[in-house]
């Protein structure tokens, strides 16, 4: 896992406790494509300034399920056994000599990235960009879809009474949401065009609101998503097509529906269909952030927003996210809860059964598992 969980023994999966003593740690283990397998885990010893936690929520995202499908996200490559999942919250059984902030029995939620805290880019506090980070779930370091876990305790987030588990585990997809924001300055005055209702897409518009943009228009493919996104509070949406022959048509819908200029575009699906939308559609001198991997790589109408000065911003997963998510949680500006569409348990038969439901889109959102 994130510190360093490995399998052990002479067929790579042997005992798996800390001590040899109690009950084996089990993680469910992407072993091929398609091909996932519930086995034991080895956790590492408990260092002075780690917790151990055990799992009680953990999301699937859109990047487990490219793991899952193709053994790579981006440049993100499988080559070998690897422990899935990096969505979690649970509850605190042990912590290190040196956690001062944690007692056992404390409902958390997990940050998943380890950074290592001494690169010019940490030190600038860009951490999300460490070149040594340690993400569950993308390898090659192992993820969280396992009983237990060993984190270091300065991730590891204290949830308000009021904030399920289920909930702490969504800080992560909302931390998407929120840094997309904040890197594109989202606020009272801004209008919102988000291309994509997915998850991510959603959880981009539930930030916005929560950063107060003064309107908010999605566009999707799919009818249902959108529908949920108008549910959410999205002031108006847009059904578009997958053929890019159609986008100054749609743009000129969303145009349209947004009533004023678009300020700041996120595109939270990531081809070149949509990217293209985001920047025809954006007003001169605005914003489009690329929140989405849908493609490796993009071709782009770039001469014409060049002109406009229309600025384009990369987001990479997140830094500074949990405390303003769960305080989002805490006082109601933001509600995750109806994204979560789905829930399994934690055996062979339904983690399966519950990549299987994520990777086949239709009605489902957010995929959880209750541990």
């Amino acid at each position: 896992m994130g510190k360093g969980g490995k399998p052990d023994g002479g067929d790579g999966f042997g005992d798996t406790s800390r001590d040899g003593v109690g009950q084996e740690n089990m993680a469910a283990w992407l072993l091929g494509v398609n091909t996932l397998k519930i086995q034991p885990f080895k956790l590492p010893n408990l260092g002075p300034h780690d917790v151990l936690v055990r799992l009680k929520a953990v999301g699937i995202c859109g990047s487990d399920v490219h793991h899952f499908k193709n053994m790579r996200c981006a440049d993100f490559v499988v080559k070998e056994p690897m422990v899935i999942g990096h969505e979690c919250a649970g509850i605190v059984e042990e912590v290190g000599s040196e956690v001062k902030h944690l007692v056992p029995g404390d409902r958390v939620a997990l940050e998943p990235g380890i950074n290592c805290k001494r690169c010019d880019l940490c030190k600038q506090g860009r951490y999300n960009l460490c070149p040594e980070m340690k993400f569950f779930g993308s390898p090659p370091t192992h993820g969280c879809l396992a009983n237990q876990v060993v984190h270091p305790g300065d991730l590891c987030f204290k949830l308000p009474n009021n904030v399920s588990l289920e909930e702490g585990a969504m800080c992560e997809p909302l931390s998407v949401g929120v840094h997309a924001c904040r890197r594109a300055n989202v606020g009272p005055e801004t209008n919102v065009l988000v291309m994509g209702a997915g998850p991510i897409g959603l959880v981009t518009l539930l930030a916005a609101r929560a950063f107060e943009a003064s309107r908010i228009v999605v566009a999707d493919v799919n009818g249902h998503r959108l529908s949920v996104a108008r549910a959410l509070g999205a002031h108006e949406i847009v059904k578009v097509s997958t053929n890019i022959e159609e986008v100054a048509e749609e743009v000129a819908k969303i145009k349209e529906a947004m009533g004023t200029r678009v300020d700041v575009s996120f595109d939270c699906a990531g081809f070149n269909k949509t990217m293209a939308t985001a920047l025809s559609a954006t007003g001169s001198g605005g914003k489009v952030c690329l929140v989405g991997m849908g493609q490796r790589e993009l071709t782009l109408p770039l001469t014409s927003a060049t002109a406009r000065e229309v600025n384009v911003i990369g987001i990479f997963r997140y830094k500074n996210t949990w405390p303003l998510c769960l305080e989002l949680l805490r006082s109601g500006k933001v509600d995750v809860k109806p994204l979560i569409t789905h829930r399994f348990g934690f055996s062979q038969k339904e983690v399966e059964k519950a990549f299987e439901t994520s990777a086949g889109g239709g009605n489902a959102i957010k995929v959880m598992f209750n541990l």
